[in-house]
């Protein structure tokens, strides 16, 4: 009896042992998984964000033929809303004295 207990006590420390070996080896390729992820999002963003410069100037030219329409019907609604304001009245305060 004395002998299986002893072997059910070795197995399980190996058990555990393999287990925490098994955590820190995860952990550790987490943390250096989570730095190469940081990384490859920083190299992403400055890539995109090259690429959006290049681009954006073709999109706001491509644009043009529907936004010109638009902003002449902006510009026409502020001038009729603009014409048809009533002025404020004015009134001068005499300084006392």
């Amino acid at each position: 009896m004395i002998v299986l207990t002893s072997l059910v006590v070795m197995a399980a420390g190996f058990w555990l042992v393999f287990a925490l070996i098994g955590a820190v080896l995860k952990l550790v390729f987490g943390i250096i998984g989570g730095v190469f992820s940081v990384f490859a999002s920083l190299i992403g963003a400055a890539i995109g964000g090259l690429a959006l410069l290049l681009v954006a100037p073709m999109v706001a030219l491509a644009l043009i033929p529907v936004l010109l329409p638009v902003a002449a019907l902006a510009l026409i609604v502020w001038a009729i809303a603009r014409a048809t304001r009533r002025r404020p009245d004015v009134v001068v305060m005499p300084a006392s004295r």
